[in-house]
């Protein structure tokens, strides 16, 4: 008998398709990068906590992907008031995994946190965000290219450094790899716990985990999940989320890794 996947919940978006119809979705990049580099079986989560609460959400997946999205954590999160910087937004996700987030941090339960889901960490551990980083002193513009293939979009262009013997150096086998780069807003304040673990060339942040969580806490400001079983970086990444996903099922509850 084959063995079963461990479960992993794909964050899903709320949006309206041709401006009328409401759908919760999440990119196909996402649930091949967990089906086919982290072993898992992917499944959707719809951004709605009137349809299901926290305490499901941890009893019925083994690990949870915090997916980019075109919405941003409303600055309402983290104290601040809404400005047109701030862009579009998505209520019910912000409701449903900030504290997703937090149960899972102390719980150990694993996720892993792409672009937007790398800021919603930040928040939910209390961290701060800038609306628009390119718009910051020496900040570089991190934004996708409006134009191009889908290829060019997702373009390895510029390089994390990370810090040395921390946990992405050892998990990388490096100190610095290249990546690419779609975000607007980045982190202001670090939360509670957060360590920034790599970071671009301008000093915006890029990698970071929860200090002393007892699981799988990484999180990456640019989108691995892009030809996740092609670039190595992105192999890397989605093989220990799924080794934590794995462990998480079969009763094992591992640490996190630490810098020495």
């Amino acid at each position: 008998m084959a063995m079963t996947r461990p479960k992993i919940g794909i964050i899903g978006n709320f949006y309206l398709l041709n401006d009328e119809y409401p759908v919760h979705s999440a990119g196909t990049m996402n649930s091949k990068a967990v089906s086919h580099v982290a072993g898992c079986v992917p499944l959707i989560i719809p951004s709605d906590p009137s349809l299901l609460s926290v305490d499901e959400l941890l009893e019925t997946f083994d690990g949870f992907l915090l997916t980019g999205a075109r919405p941003n954590v409303h600055p309402e999160e983290y104290g601040e008031d809404e400005t047109p910087a701030h862009g579009e937004f998505d209520r019910e996700r912000d409701a449903l995994v900030l504290g997703l987030v937090r149960a899972c941090v102390d719980r150990g339960q694993p996720f892993f946190g792409v672009c937007r889901g790398f800021q919603e960490v930040n928040v939910a551990m209390g961290g701060t965000l800038y609306p628009e980083i390119r718009d910051l002193p020496g900040r570089s513009n991190h934004r996708m290219p409006p134009d191009g293939t889908l290829d060019e979009k997702f373009e390895l262009r510029h390089e994390v450094t990370f810090t040395k013997n921390g946990p992405f150096h050892q998990l990388m086998g490096t100190e610095r790899v290249m990546t690419n780069t779609l975000h607007g807003q980045g982190i202001k304040t670090v939360g509670e716990r957060l360590v920034i673990d790599g970071h671009a060339p301008d000093g915006t942040p890029e990698a970071t985990y929860v200090k002393d969580a007892p699981g799988f806490t990484m999180s990456v400001q640019w989108h691995p999940e892009y030809r996740a079983d092609q670039d190595p970086v992105s192999k890397r990444l989605f093989s220990a989320f799924g080794d934590a996903a794995r462990d998480w099922a079969s009763g094992q509850r591992p640490g996190v890794l630490r810098s020495a």
